[in-house]
């Protein structure tokens, strides 16, 4: 099975637990199906149980505590939870458009990166970058971090977890453009930084 086609198979298991849940007048905090239980149930590989149950977890819905099972979590309180959780599980597009959401927000952040002007920092860690390999992920963390929004550190967290969770493929490890779009924000330049990060993500040659 290729990839296109497990994805499709996953998430379509994610909305059977849904359905299932709710048929099974499950209530939060109540216990849910083990992995085993939802497998036979469903008719469906384990793996692609165990890839469902993480997706829903990713999103706040359930939780597992060690020893005694997985819960259903109340996520009626986090509104964000509950717009991302119901958009996302929507159909195969809205996985491409979690990429493009992503992409956006990184950029918003890297604007919001130039418009703080924290050069310390931002050498400091460009410093620390040229000694170690940084993941994608540690390294926009740092971005938004210096971005100082916290909402915008919310959404990137969820849409980030939720995007990984689905196994896209990932670009080869590039330290050198990760550096070359540090030494754009320190240039202070929004469309060298832009143009930067384009490249990092292949959208641009």
């Amino acid at each position: 099975m290729n990839k296109e086609a497990s994805n499709k198979v996953y998430i379509e298991i994610v909305k059977k637990i849904r359905t299932m849940i709710v048929e099974d007048g499950l209530k939060i905090g109540d216990k849910i199906p083990s992995e085993r239980e939802l497998s036979e149930r469903l008719q469906v590989g384990r793996s692609s149980v165990r890839e469902a149950l993480r997706a829903l977890e990713l999103l706040g819905l359930i939780e597992t505590r060690r020893g005694e099972g997985t819960f259903l979590r109340d996520a009626r309180g986090n509104q964000l939870v509950q717009l991302l959780s119901t958009f996302i599980l929507q159909d195969e597009k809205a996985k491409e458009d979690v990429k493009d959401t992503l992409q956006f927000i990184e950029m918003d952040c890297l604007r919001l990166v130039l418009q703080r002007n924290n050069v310390e920092q931002i050498v400091s860690f460009r410093k620390t970058l040229e000694s170690i390999n940084v993941s994608d992920e540690e390294f926009f963390l740092k971005m938004i971090e210096l971005g100082d929004n916290h909402l915008m550190y919310r959404i990137w967290i969820i849409l980030s977890n939720f995007y990984r969770s689905l196994n896209f493929q990932e670009e080869p490890y590039s330290k050198s453009k990760y550096l070359a779009l540090l030494d754009a924000l320190l240039l202070g330049d929004e469309n060298v930084v832009l143009d930067k990060y384009l490249q990092l993500r292949k959208l641009s040659t």
